[in-house]
């Protein structure tokens, strides 16, 4: 599985600082999902989302991602 940083109205991949590129296999593959939803906290990232990517890019799971909303109270719960 990858886990990617993805913006929710380009569809646009996070491959570095102010880099974001069409194809997801260029992105950035983050180690965890806490690890994605904490670079976006930090970076107070907003209009963007998590992907996750199963299967040689054939299956995902799409997670959005707002500042201080619910993913990052799902994270502090898994963490606790």
């Amino acid at each position: 599985m990858r886990i990617l940083l993805q913006q929710k109205d380009s569809g646009l991949y996070f491959k570095g600082p102010n880099v974001w590129v069409r194809n997801s296999l260029e992105a950035v593959d983050f180690v965890n999902s806490n690890a994605a939803i904490d670079f976006c906290a930090r970076q107070r990232l907003a209009g963007v989302q998590l992907v996750l990517k199963f299967e040689a890019e054939k299956y995902e799971i799409v997670l959005p991602f707002q500042p201080g909303g619910a993913a990052s109270a799902v994270r502090a719960r898994a963490s606790a």
